[in-house]
């Protein structure tokens, strides 16, 4: 019976990038996924095309894995400049495109220039495989092949059976997806609102392309995209999600719905690929019973509209992962890992609320359509573009520590030193980071009582937001900041809330 730290059900993003948040960290890691092999047409241009959003962006930057990202997916790097440059995508609000060139940067909370941008495509196999080579690197284990049967937990560990093997865990965490059987067997409760249409997407051979317009098209009876790959269409009929996975759809069958939906006579001769999807929006009461911990789609799902799933699972493991490792190395303050469930939950929340406000303006119904009309005046200005762009680009996301400061629980802007040392650089190694810019350095001996735990950096930076000091989380997430008025005491008192007391060693 092999026996780890963590044992993590799903390589997909989440599950992967937890992965590497704990094999940084020192645990030991093992990766079980069901599927035989990591790739698939699926998972691949164009079908396996994804947004990534700012949060997620600084992720991989805060790990040092944006440049390889970055080369993957073909995009060229951002430009080094002292001031923040603009957005270059916007994306949409149900299928209501946005003009990048409306968004106020300036509305847009504590912005600072960075490597990161702020919206990306990629892919799903790009992702999968940078995430599986640092993972490889930091002596994780993955296992593909394996379909877990049974979850069984016990007073300081938990069991996890598949088909040819068991395994022992001191925690297990579900990151296997929308269906997920972690959640299933554990016995999670999983509430929500139920669909209102099924969603499809296709790679086909269209005999009369032209008669589709291309990119997002709302129309009176629902949603079709045509995307850049040629047969890659996307459609949403709001059939109460009555088709969904009920069976395999049909040249017939597909070319039905997107006549409807498309209101043209469009034709497909070939169907090579095809799945569908609803709007269904659930989401677990807690995101741990006992020592099984949910991430991603295994602990919410909604619809695909404004590409927040992967981000919002990406989010799950950044924010669990670093608390994860604390805890299982004995160094994590009481209640730390609580703290999982009572900062992401509330995201979700407001994701799910962003998706079901999509899927009500999109029906094909007079009132849905009047509140359209509306929408799209609305984002036809500059606030409302930059409004949807920040909860698009996830810039709106700040958890309740506690402070009344705004800066506090956001993402740490990526302050740069004036010997060019920037935030991300120092984050590599999955410590916190204190950054004290004031001359006196007045920081340096209470930040150096957790050394192991938080590196501290001191000296001026190019444009320090008029701060004097700021304590960032490993997650990216400033937990406090310092003003004329700061104090050893209250860094202190802040240190050990996150971090625990410095007296216990790692």
């Amino acid at each position: 019976m092999d026996e780890f730290d963590v044992v993590i059900v799903g390589a997909g993003p989440v599950g992967l990038f937890l992965a590497c948040e704990l094999g940084l960290a020192d645990c030991s890691v093992l990766v079980l996924e069901r599927e035989p092999e990591p790739h698939s047409p699926w998972r691949a241009e164009p079908l396996g095309g994804r947004g990534l959003s700012a949060m997620s962006i600084q992720a991989f930057y805060r790990r040092g894995m944006l440049d390889a990202l970055l080369t993957a997916s073909g995009i060229d790097e951002v430009p080094d400049t002292d001031d923040p440059a603009p957005p270059r995508l916007a994306g949409h609000f149900a299928g209501m495109m946005l003009d990048a060139a409306a968004i106020d940067p300036t509305a847009l909370p504590f912005r600072l220039p960075s490597p990161a941008p702020e919206l990306m495509m990629t892919s799903l196999d790009t992702i999968e495989s940078v995430l599986s080579e640092r993972a490889a690197k930091l002596g994780v284990e993955i296992r593909y092949g394996a379909m877990v049967s049974a979850v069984t937990q016990h007073d300081e560990s938990v069991s996890v059976q598949t088909d040819e093997q068991e395994y022992t865990a001191r925690w297990v965490v579900g990151c296997d997806g929308g269906r997920s059987t972690v959640r299933r067997l554990a016995g999670f409760e999983f509430v929500g609102t139920e669909p209102q249409f099924t969603g499809y997407t296709m790679l086909a051979t269209i005999a009369d392309p032209d008669k589709l317009s291309h990119g997002f098209t709302l129309t009176s009876t629902g949603l079709y995209i045509r995307m850049q790959t040629d047969g890659h269409v996307a459609m949403m009929d709001f059939d109460g999600g009555a088709f969904d996975r009920s069976q395999q759809p049909t040249l017939e069958h597909l070319q039905a719905v997107l006549r409807r939906v498309s209101g043209t006579d469009v034709t497909l001769t070939e169907v090579q690929l095809a799945s569908t999807f609803t709007d269904r929006a659930m989401q677990t009461t807690t995101y741990r019973q006992g020592r099984v911990l949910l991430a991603g789609d295994a602990a919410h799902i909604h619809s695909p509209l404004g590409g927040q799933g992967l981000n919002s699972g990406l989010g799950d493991a950044g924010n669990l992962g670093w608390k994860l490792a604390a805890t299982v190395h004995g160094t994590a303050p009481d209640g730390l890992l609580d703290t999982y469930t009572g900062e992401r939950r509330p995201i979700a929340a407001k994701v799910l609320d962003w998706s079901r406000a999509q899927v009500a303006v999109m029906r094909p119904d007079p009132h849905s359509q009047a509140i359209q009309g509306v929408i799209r005046d609305l984002i036809a200005t500059g606030d409302g573009t930059t409004y949807v762009f920040g909860r698009i680009s996830s810039l709106w996301i700040r958890y309740d520590l506690g402070s009344e400061h705004p800066l506090v629980g956001r993402s740490a802007p990526d302050f740069r030193l004036e010997d060019g040392t920037r935030l991300g650089d120092l984050m590599h190694d999955g410590r916190g980071v204190a950054l004290d810019f004031s001359a006196d350095r007045y920081l340096h001996d209470a930040a150096m009582q957790w050394e192991n735990r938080i590196r501290y950096a001191a000296g001026a930076a190019r444009n320090h937001l008029g701060l004097r000091a700021v304590l960032v989380r490993p997650d990216g997430v400033v937990a406090w900041v310092g003003g004329h008025d700061a104090d050893r005491e209250a860094f202190e008192r802040v240190a050990e809330q996150w971090f625990g007391s410095p007296a216990i060693a790692p």
